[in-house]
C-alpha cells in the first residue's frame, strides 16, 4: 500500500470519526438559552452528516442520517420513514425518472436537437447557429435530467466538431462545450419536471408551512430568468470569448437528418403519454381562474399521481408485442437511486428541523432575526441567492438546497411578509441547478473538462461569470415576478 493511499484512508477515517463525534455527543454540550437537548442533538446530526456529504459520499451517509434521526427525542422511526421514502416528492421523482428514461430511449431528444441546428434560421449565420444550438439544449433540458441531457448531446457536439474540422484548443469548440454545460444547468432550473433540486426546495417549504408552490407559478418566474440568463451567456461569449466565427459560415449539418426514420408508433405513444403527464402537472395553475372546480380536481392528484399513471400506461401499452417501457430496466437504469436516497434523508432532516416540538427553527429565527432585521428585504434575497449560487458551484446541489433552505425558511418567515418565503425558497431550488463552474458542481462539468475541447480554467472563468450574471437577473427580475405569482 502506497503512502498516498494510506494518507487518503487515514483522512477518510478521521473525517468519519469527527462526524460520529458530532452525531453522538453534540447533544451533551450545554445548550444555549432557548434550545432543547433534542435541538442540540439535531444540530450535531446536521453538522456530522453534512461533513460526510461534502467530503466522503452522499449514499451511505444519507442512510446514517435516517438512523440517527430515530434517536432524537420526539421523533419516531415510522414517522421518519413516512416523511422520507413515503414522501410524495420521493415517489414523484422515482416515477418521473422512469418516464423520462423511456423518453430518452427514443430518438425524440436527438431528433429535436438536430431539428434546431439544421433549421433554416440556424443556416442564416454563425451566431444564428450557435443560438439555435443552445436553444435546443434549453428546450429539451426543461424536462430532462442535466446529466442525461449532456450525455445525449456529446455525440451531437462531436459531430459538429468533425464537420467543422475543429481541433482541441479552438475557441469555437470551447465555447460550444462550455455553453452546453451552462445550458444544461440553466434548463434544469427552469422547471420542476424531472429535476430534483427545485422539487426538494418546494417540498421543504410544504413541510414547514403546509402550503404548496404550484408548478405554474414556479415556472412563471424561473423560465424568464433562465431565458434572460441564457441570453446573457451568448452576449458573454460574443464580446468576452469573442471567437472567430468565419469557419461556421456555410455550415451544413443536414447529414445528421439521414439517420432518422419517420417517427414510429412507439415513439409517438411515449411522447403522447409524457405530454399528458406535463399537462396534468401544469394545467391547474393555468386554468384555475377560468375553471376553478376542474383545476382543484386535477390539483388534488398531487405531483406523484401523473407520472405514476404514466409508468402504468407505459408498462401496459405494447408495440410489436413489447411494452413501451421495460419496467425492470427503467427501475435499474433510469432511476438515480443514490440521488433519491439522499433526497429521502434530506426530506426527513428538513421535517425534523422544522418540527415545532423540537423548536430548532424558532431558536434559529430568534437568534438570527436581530442581524437580518437590519438588512433591507432585497439584501436578504441577495444574501440567500448568492449563498445558494456559490455553494452549488463548489459542492453538492442537494446539500445546497438542504442547508440554505433550512436557514432561509425560518428567517424569511420571521420577516412577516417583508420577504416572500415561497419566492426565496423557489430561488434557492433554481439556483441549486445553476451548477456549471467547477467539477464538484455537476458530473457534466467534470466530463466536459476531461474531453479536451475545453478545460477546467475556462469552465471556471465563464461559469462563475455566468453565475454572477444569473444572480443579478434572479434578484432584480426573477424575485419581483416570483412575489407577484406566489405572494
Amino acid at each position: 500500500m502506497t503512502a498516498n493511499i494510506k494518507t487518503m484512508i487515514n483522512r477518510k477515517n478521521t473525517i468519519i470519526l469527527i462526524s460520529f463525534l458530532f452525531i453522538l455527543f453534540f447533544k451533551y454540550i450545554p445548550a444555549p438559552t432557548g434550545l432543547s437537548i433534542a435541538g442540540m442533538q439535531l444540530v450535531g446530526i446536521f453538522i456530522g452528516i453534512l461533513l460526510l456529504w461534502l467530503t466522503i459520499s452522499i449514499d451511505w451517509p444519507s442512510l446514517l442520517c435516517l438512523a440517527a434521526l430515530a434517536f432524537v427525542p420526539g421523533l419516531k422511526m415510522s414517522t421518519i420513514l413516512t416523511g422520507s421514502f413515503g414522501n410524495s416528492t420521493f415517489a414523484f421523482l422515482m416515477f418521473t425518472f422512469m418516464c423520462t428514461y423511456s423518453l430518452s430511449k427514443t430518438p425524440f431528444v436527438r431528433r429535436c436537437a438536430v431539428a434546431f441546428v439544421t433549421s433554416q434560421i440556424a443556416k442564416k449565420g454563425p451566431w444564428h447557429f450557435v443560438i439555435l444550438f443552445f436553444a435546443s439544449v434549453i428546450f429539451i433540458g426543461c424536462f430532462m435530467s442535466p446529466t442525461v441531457l449532456f450525455v445525449i448531446y456529446l455525440p451531437i457536439i462531436e459531430e459538429i466538431y468533425s464537420v467543422l474540422k475543429l481541433e482541441k484548443g479552438n475557441k469555437i469548440a470551447s465555447m460550444l462545450m462550455i455553453g452546453l454545460v451552462i445550458c444544461c444547468g440553466i434548463s434544469s432550473g427552469m422547471t420542476p419536471i424531472a429535476h430534483v433540486f427545485s422539487l426538494m426546495a418546494m417540498g421543504y417549504y410544504q413541510t414547514a408551512t403546509k402550503l404548496t408552490i404550484s408548478y405554474a407559478s414556479y415556472m412563471g418566474f424561473a423560465i424568464p430568468v433562465g431565458l434572460i440568463s441564457a441570453g446573457l451567456m451568448v452576449v458573454m461569449f460574443r464580446f468576452i470569448l469573442n471567437p472567430d466565427m468565419s469557419i461556421i459560415r456555410g455550415l451544413n449539418l443536414d447529414s445528421l437528418k439521414e439517420e432518422f426514420k419517420p417517427m414510429e408508433r412507439a415513439e409517438k405513444l411515449i411522447l403522447l403519454i409524457f405530454a399528458i403527464i406535463i399537462v396534468l402537472w401544469v394545467a391547474p395553475g393555468l386554468i384555475k381562474p377560468i375553471f376553478p372546480t376542474l383545476a382543484n380536481y386535477v390539483d388534488s392528484f398531487g405531483t406523484a399521481l401523473p407520472p405514476l399513471l404514466g409508468v402504468v400506461a407505459l408498462s401496459i401499452i405494447t408495440d410489436k408485442g413489447k411494452p413501451l417501457m421495460n419496467f425492470g430496466e427503467a427501475m435499474s437504469k433510469g432511476v438515480t437511486w443514490v440521488s433519491l436516497i439522499m433526497c429521502a434523508s434530506t426530506l426527513a432532516l428538513g421535517s425534523a428541523i422544522t418540527n415545532t416540538d423540537i423548536g430548532l427553527t424558532k431558536f434559529l429565527s430568534a437568534s438570527i432575526s436581530p442581524v437580518t432585521a437590519t438588512l433591507i428585504p432585497i439584501a436578504l434575497v441577495l444574501l440567500f441567492t448568492v449563498w445558494a449560487a456559490l455553494q452549488t458551484n463548489l459542492s453538492s446541489n442537494m446539500v445546497t438546497v438542504t442547508v440554505v433552505t433550512a436557514i432561509a425558511i425560518p428567517i424569511t418567515l420571521s420577516t412577516k411578509g417583508a420577504v416572500s418565503t415561497p419566492a426565496v425558497v423557489s430561488i434557492i431550488g433554481m439556483m441549486a441547478a445553476y451548477a456549471f463552474a467547477t467539477p464538484p458542481a455537476m458530473p457534466c462539468v467534470a466530463i466536459a473538462g476531461g474531453t479536451g475541447w475545453t478545460n477546467t480554467i475556462e469552465l471556471m472563468k465563464y461559469g462563475f461569470t455566468q453565475m454572477f450574471m444569473s444572480v443579478l437577473v434572479t434578484v432584480f427580475i426573477g424575485y419581483p415576478i416570483a412575489v407577484a405569482l406566489m405572494g
